[in-house]
Order: structure tokens, then sequence, then C-alpha cells
């Protein structure tokens, strides 16, 4: 799970704070297509900054970042920039062939990594999981989301159980990249973090009353999650509470 979905779209702090969301800007990005694509799939592999990209593979980061930020072409390194990322050479170096979560070899269908648990009510410093505990899942290839990261995480816990049996895998989109605004009826992935930087992460449905107002709903039937977190509102204590993408596929292990 890459720690760039921590960047959220909808940001709630405590009571009386009003939701604040991030106004997106566009910039002309004259890099060389190469080098856009490496940073793309930098962040799909789990890696918010490329220099701790570059510290967890070993390669030098000045050079690493020349080739990122397009100063020097990245002919001679792709090959290995490809297997650390997961996606072809050919993707890196002409957009052709399986970029990133698409190396399925299997036509209709997407490999997503699940990388991450999802559970209410454990607060942690990290919610991603070692590379040797991640696992592959496929989903269909929709045309609606071949332009985005997917992300997948693991359910944990009865906080969703009325609709998520525990060991569901859920696969969500990154508000952040696809600049949707929250849709009502809809589920996303809650991250709730508090000060000192840990943090939980759980699903809510979005539900919308007849105020107008927002509310993350959760659908347990364990009562110590069955209060709704209201998105104007916040929890009513120091909490950070982030929509961070919303789910769009949900797979059941055996």
């Amino acid at each position: 799970m890459s720690d760039n979905v921590y960047n959220t779209h909808c940001i709630v702090k405590e009571k009386d704070t009003l939701v604040s969301c991030k106004i997106h800007t566009m910039e002309h990005d004259d890099r060389p297509e190469p080098a856009k694509r490496l940073e793309k799939a930098r962040i799909a592999r789990g890696f918010d900054e490329a220099k701790k990209a570059a510290s967890f593979f070993g390669w030098n980061y000045n050079t690493y970042a020349q080739h990122e930020n397009g100063t020097n072409g990245i002919t001679r390194a792709s090959a290995r920039y490809a297997k650390a990322f997961r996606v072809s050479e050919a993707w890196l170096l002409t957009g052709e062939g399986p970029g990133p979560g698409e190396d399925t070899g299997i036509p209709g269908l997407r490999r997503v990594t699940v990388a991450a648990h999802i559970q209410a009510g454990v607060f942690e410093e990290t919610w991603a999981w070692d590379e040797h505990d991640q696992y592959s899942v496929f989903v269909p290839d929709d045309a609606e989301y071949r332009g985005f990261t997917l992300h997948a995480g693991e359910t944990r816990g009865p906080s969703m159980n009325r609709r998520y049996p525990e060991r569901t895998i859920l696969v969500f989109t990154n508000v952040e990249e696809t600049h949707e605004s929250p849709m009502a009826g809809k589920r996303y992935i809650v991250e709730r973090r508090r000060s000192g930087g840990e943090a939980e992460h759980t699903v809510k449905l979005l539900h919308i009353d007849v105020d107008g107002k927002y509310w993350l709903v959760p659908e347990s039937d364990d009562p110590r999650f069955q209060a709704p977190i209201s998105i104007e509102d916040g929890t009513g204590d120091e909490d950070v509470v982030a929509i961070i993408g919303r789910v769009v596929y949900a797979v059941s292990r055996e």
C-alpha cells in the first residue's frame, strides 16, 4: 500500500471545524513521458517519495532523481526500474504494454496488490504490510478505472461485518488521484489519525440526511462500531478524519 494514499481529498478536524477540501490546480508538466511514467510506477509501487524508493532498492538517489525529473533518459536503467516497480519495460519507455497493476497476462482482468489491513479501533503507525506478506487479486479491467491506480486492503474485525465479512479484500481508488467529490451511497476507506501519528483505517458508507448533512456510517452488528461520524463536525476530539479512497470492488477469500 503506498503512503501516497495518505494524501487525502476531504479532511475533517475536531468538532466545530468545517470540512476542508483541497483545491487542485493544473500545472504544465513538460517532462519526457518516460519520466512521468516512472513517477507513476514508483507511486503505484508504494513509495510516495523518490528518495524512499532509491533507498529501498539501493539506487543512487541523485541518479534516480535525474531520471524521474527528466534531466537524463531512463533507457539504460529501464529494465531494473521495470522489475522493481512491477511494470513492463516497454510501458516505461513507450507507454505500450502492462503498466501499474495491469501485468495479468489475462485479457479482461487486472492485477491489484493487497498490501494493507483495514481495521477500525486499532491505531498503528502504519497499516501497510511487509512486502513478503502482500499478495495479488484479480478484478475486472474496467475502462472507468484504467487510468487510475487501484489499491487493496484486507478487512479485519467486525466494524463492517454486515456488509463485508472479515478478510474481504476491498479494492479502492485514491480520491486525491481521481479528484472526485464524495458521493452519497458509496463506501469509502476512511483514515482517523491522532496527533501522535498513529492511525486507524476503516470503511464507511457515506450518507446524506434530510438536512443535507454528510455522515460516515458503519454497517456493523457490533455495538462498538455503530456510531456515525459527521463529516462537518468530525469526531468531537482532536483526531483528523479523512476520506482516502472509494471502494470499487470487493473480493471474498475462500
